[in-house]
């Protein structure tokens, strides 16, 4: 391809006596002797070069200016298959770019730092700019104020910090462009006084004759060491007599010790220090030990709440007191541990619910925290709260210990539950499962429950925790059934993996309902079948039957069939005729 225009050509001075000008060659796909040839000349001179071009990843080519100041240049680039030119018209005076800055040090105190350079050409009036890169990433830039001034001073830095900083130049008459920047020199400001107060908190525990105060130290968000601390000062004194003050020094790999003080009252203070100074104390003020205050140092008389889990944390909140200034909340990273890793936070006294967080929370554990309000330096005990970051199924299943059966009903009796802080879960009641060995159970009032090899059964949900009996009705008479009773969490119940297999027996009531509808009645039939004859004859006489009489069992006496009756057998008292005609036939 025939060459493109030079590219970005342009044209400056560096020292005032030799000027370079420099562009970008484009791709013409020839190379060797058909290469592109560059020519740099005064356009008024085309054929006479100023200077030999050198191209790698730009062109260049310098001359010597002598004292002339205005030039009117021509770059031509040429190859067998075309030729093209760009021009610069230009002032030396305002083409001038100078060396970057060399042998940067610098001067520092605690906040301010001074950086000292120099560059080659003394003669030249240039003004200079200062970068400085702070920890956070922020860049700030600096003007020197003094024209030829060959140092700045940066003011306003946080002691004992590390900064990275670097300078360029530029002309200060007819500016044209900022030099390259100086190689970058990292430097740490000087140790102060520590910024800010230490934050403390202590755990309390009774003991004879006093209490074990357990105290502990951290640096605060508002706390700057402005150096390396090298120790902790801690410090306590009686409020009531005004006695001596007590106090031990710790290296600074320490944030915790132990004290032991009496039942009065006592301010305790600790301060960080570095090389410089102390830093200002941080207080706490532990309270007289009455029979009325002890009690607060007991956590046992508050019940404890329950708390939630959270994606973030576990969620807490208490009821705001206006009387406090400021709220702590403690609690163990590993409360099944020793130590513990105790861990504080504070909030203000606008705030009535925190997410407490930790790396260390895991699912299943139960962490415990104390809520305290703290006005003037003194804290006192205000709410306890337990929970879980997530709460996991019981390790295990209550014990049945009784089963009543009736033909129709199962009663389970099983024993307390232990709620120990070792449980995976607040246990929120218990599950029964039953189901008969034959076919699917669908027994009133229960819920269907499949299992994963997609067996049914029957499902009561008992939300009582304390309830320890529990019967299940509607059952069949005389068949087998299987039953299991389940603790649940918050995070549901461990799957089903052993029965108990139950017989219920024969319905009674069936049996004495079939003794009175049939039995009964059959017997009393028979009796009075049995005993028919003596009751028709007590009911009801048979009239006598003269033909069947044994007194007329004789047998010359007949007429037809009828027998007749000798009367001198039969002596009657009175005879009396009923009818003439009848008489008259016997």
């Amino acid at each position: 391809e025939p060459p493109d225009t030079p590219k970005d050509f342009s044209c400056h001075t560096q020292d005032m006596k030799r000027v370079t000008c420099t562009w970008r060659e484009g791709e013409t796909y020839l190379y060797g002797r058909n290469s592109p040839q560059y020519t740099l000349s005064k356009t008024s001179s085309p054929k006479m070069a100023l200077c030999k071009a050198s191209c790698s990843k730009q062109c260049s080519c310098s001359w010597d200016i002598g004292q002339q100041r205005i030039w009117n240049v021509t770059v031509t680039v040429e190859n067998p298959l075309g030729k093209k030119t760009a021009t610069d018209v230009f002032d030396v005076n305002h083409r001038m770019y100078p060396t970057a800055p060399f042998q940067v040090w610098e001067d520092c105190t605690d906040t301010e730092i001074t950086l000292h350079w120099n560059y080659e050409n003394s003669e030249i009036e240039l003004f200079c700019q200062t970068e400085v890169l702070q920890p956070d990433g922020k860049v700030e830039l600096h003007n020197s104020s003094v024209v030829d001034s060959k140092r700045v001073r940066v003011r306003g830095l946080q002691p004992y910090t590390e900064y990275t900083a670097r300078v360029r130049c530029g002309a200060a008459k007819n500016f044209w462009r900022w030099s390259e920047w100086s190689q970058a020199l990292t430097t740490r400001t000087k140790e102060g006084t520590p910024s800010g107060k230490l934050d403390i908190w202590r755990e309390i525990t009774p003991v004879l004759g006093g209490r074990n105060v357990t105290l502990f130290w951290k640096q605060s968000p508002s706390f700057q060491a402005n150096g390396k601390i090298i120790s902790y000062e801690v410090t306590w004194e009686k409020i009531e007599d005004g006695s001596k003050p007590e106090s031990i020094s710790f290296s600074s790999v320490y944030n915790s010790t132990r004290i032991f003080i009496d039942n009065h009252s006592y301010r305790i203070s600790i301060m960080a220090k570095n090389n410089v100074h102390f830093s200002l104390p941080s207080v706490l003020i532990i309270s007289r030990a009455t029979d009325k205050s002890r009690s607060t140092f007991s956590t046992e008389e508050l019940k404890e709440g329950q708390v939630n889990g959270t994606d973030n944390g576990i969620f807490i909140s208490w009821e705001p007191r206006s009387i406090y200034d400021s709220y702590i909340i403690d609690w163990c990273n590993f409360p099944r541990l020793q130590p513990c890793d105790f861990q504080w936070k504070r909030f203000g006294s606008n705030i009535s619910s925190a997410v407490i967080s930790s790396a260390a929370f895991v699912p299943g554990v139960r962490y415990k925290f104390c809520i305290y309000g703290s006005v003037a330096n003194r804290a006192s005990l205000l709410e306890k709260k337990i929970g879980y970051l997530r709460e996991l199924p019981p390790h295990l299943d209550p014990i049945v210990r009784k089963i009543d059966l009736t033909y129709n009903s199962v009663t389970l009796s099983w024993d307390s539950y232990l709620t120990n802080e070792s449980e995976p879960g607040f246990l929120r009641g218990y599950h029964v499962y039953v189901s008969p060995i034959q076919g699917n159970c669908n027994l009133k009032g229960s819920k269907k429950h499949i299992l994963s090899d997609e067996s049914e059964l029957c499902k009561y949900t008992i939300e009582n925790p304390e309830e320890k009996r529990y019967t299940v009705k509607h059952l069949m008479p005389n068949t087998k059934y299987k039953v299991v009773v389940k603790a649940f969490t918050g995070g549901g119940e461990t799957p089903i993996v052993y029965f108990r297999y139950i017989d219920t027996p024969y319905n009674s009531n069936i049996l004495y309902f079939v003794f009175l509808v049939v039995i009964v009645p059959t017997l009393v039939a028979a009796i009075c079948h049995w005993k028919m004859k003596r009751v028709k004859e007590c009911c009801c006489p048979v009239i006598p039957s003269p033909n069947k009489s044994k007194v007329l069992s004789f047998k010359e006496f007949k007429i037809d069939s009828e027998k007749v009756l000798k009367i001198n057998d039969c002596l009657p008292d009175v005879l009396a005729m009923d009818c003439d005609a009848e008489a008259q036939k016997l």
